[in-house]
């Protein structure tokens, strides 16, 4: 088990110049995640996104939401989406990534400026499509990953670069690979 301790706000924001260095047009698919049950995480080396299904695999489906009036899963919160800049700071360790609990972490600016909603990345052979739906981090995000870690992502600066993450939709099926190329389309 590795020993970590949550960064501060100060050690967080010190990292900042180097977030916002990702990159705008093209990275990199860093680490695909499936979870096949409540509080489970595998993490993939290929992966099918489709249609209805979002992550095959993954219990979007039927694990549901709060955000709909039946609770059924939310369309537009397919795929949970994060900057893998973001990721490793505040996880400190890879292996540690998953906690998130994000089904994909890509090296590209994710910022509403970058990739406001309706903006489509091209990974793999599948394409998915930014939705407006907001990405924030909740009880277990702060247990894992500390208070300040929660604030930093959720401060006016770490809305704007979504730093928390984005939602997507599959808009075209197809296989993705760990260490794709991610295009914006």
């Amino acid at each position: 088990m590795i020993d970590i301790q949550h960064l501060t706000m100060a050690e967080l924001e010190a990292h900042m110049a180097d977030i916002q260095q990702s990159p705008k047009d093209e990275g990199v698919l860093e680490m695909i995640v499936r979870r096949p049950q409540v509080s489970e995480r595998e993490g993939l080396e290929e992966g099918q996104l489709c249609l209805t299904e979002g992550l095959v695999g993954d219990n979007w489906r039927t694990r549901g939401s709060s955000r709909t009036p039946d609770r059924t899963a939310h369309p537009e919160m397919q795929l949970n989406v994060m900057n893998s800049r973001v990721i490793a700071l505040i996880a400190q360790h890879k292996e540690r990534w998953q906690l998130a609990g994000d089904q994909l972490f890509i090296n590209l600016d994710l910022s509403i400026d970058n990739v406001p909603p309706g903006t489509q990345l091209a990974l793999g052979s599948a394409i998915i499509e930014v939705t407006p739906q907001p990405h924030t981090g909740c009880k277990k995000f702060v247990e894992r990953f500390g208070l300040d870690a929660m604030k930093f992502v959720n401060s006016p600066i770490g809305k704007q670069l979504c730093l928390r993450g984005i939602n997507a939709k599959v808009v075209q099926p197809g296989t993705i690979h760990a260490g794709d190329t991610v295009t914006k389309l």
